[in-house]
């Protein structure tokens, strides 16, 4: 299996899961936000922080269906990815403020215009969409830069994927299969769990989600599965403006799925020795375990039966365990009602 770097966090294999808080279009156009994703992002504690590159000239024309009215403030799909671009500058500025804060940078390229810009500000890692799965274009511009991929499977058949795995191995090019449903939010039954592994048995690659549900369940869910990259769209608040809200954790709930993925993976990469853990808790073993007890005043000589004993804490005399060995026995002295029972004073 692969392993891979973005800055000073491996990807892969034998490392912990990635976790990625995806931006994409939640900024609204503002510059300003974009920055306070980053911020945001960082806070909560994830690996890296992710958005969309739209270049609405590059990617679309006036034939495209979904150039529809969606918004207040736009005209169309269109006029609303114009006002999501940022320039080349503005983009490196994004990056390297995510650089300062240990965050690693990933965008979506949506056009070959969108490689071109992403490549010049220094990306390290790819992250291609389902819907760019079968852009021949511009899988062959990625392939050419040589940079590993993080692909995600949403709107692709098990054909389409083998063929663009193929292309990927073909040109050694490291890479991460994403399990993505394109539905906003994803309700559990389309989740797609069981993939995580078919993939991985399939391609032979590492696996992760790329999660639409709108919560944190299915990433920790994914990441206790053996997920190696866990991907979130993320908001301040799901009643905000924007295609993915809905579809979006809050930075609180990023911030414990975080804490959740890394404690579980603590206790994953923790075995427990059963013997060793109970001979380490032998103490409180006789603290809380209980002895057997004389029930009533029992003279030397009698054949003690059930009527005969009773069983209390702490643990300082035959532990209650041993009751039915004991039954049958004599004693071998007087023992006074509630006496705490040693294997001394009995015999077989």
């Amino acid at each position: 299996m692969q392993t891979f770097s973005i800055g000073d966090r491996k990807i892969g294999a034998g490392q912990p899961c990635f976790i990625i808080g995806e931006v994409a279009q939640a900024h609204d156009g503002s510059l300003n936000f974009a920055h306070s994703f980053i911020d945001s992002v960082a806070n909560a504690g994830a690996d890296a922080v992710k958005f969309q590159t739209h270049i609405a000239a590059a990617e679309s024309s006036p034939d495209e269906q979904w150039r529809v009215r969606f918004s207040k403030q736009d005209d169309s799909r269109f006029d609303y990815w114009k006002r999501m671009e940022f320039t080349p500058e503005q983009w490196r500025g994004l990056k390297e403020h995510a650089d300062s804060r240990g965050l690693g940078f990933l965008s979506s390229p949506f056009s070959l215009a969108a490689v071109e810009l992403l490549s010049n500000i220094g990306i390290q890692v790819w992250k291609i969409a389902s819907g760019e799965v079968r852009n021949s274009m511009l899988l062959d511009k990625i392939i050419a830069t040589k940079l590993p991929v993080l692909l995600s499977s949403g709107m692709s058949s098990w054909k389409e994927l083998e063929e663009t795995v193929a292309l990927l191995k073909q040109n050694e090019i490291p890479f991460l299969l994403m399990q993505c449903t394109s539905a906003y939010p994803c309700p559990p039954e389309r989740i797609g769990l069981n993939l995580l592994n078919e993939m991985k048995d399939r391609f032979g690659c590492e696996t992760g989600l790329s999660d639409h549900s709108g919560m944190i369940y299915p990433a920790l869910a994914a990441a206790t599965l053996g997920a190696k990259v866990v991907e979130l769209h993320v908001t301040w608040d799901r009643t905000m403006f924007g295609p993915d809200a809905v579809a979006s954790v809050t930075f609180a709930e990023l911030k414990e799925l975080v804490k959740a993925i890394r404690y579980t993976e603590t206790m994953l990469t923790h075995p427990v020795n059963k013997e060793i853990e109970a001979s380490n808790l032998e103490a409180m073993r006789k603290m809380f375990g209980q002895s057997l007890v004389a029930a009533k005043n029992l003279p030397a000589g009698v054949t003690l039966t059930a009527a005969d004993l009773t069983s209390k804490k702490p643990q300082i005399g035959i532990p209650v365990a041993q009751y039915r060995n004991v039954l049958g026995s004599k004693t071998k002295r007087i023992i006074t009602e509630g006496e705490f029972l040693q294997f001394t004073d009995i015999q077989k």
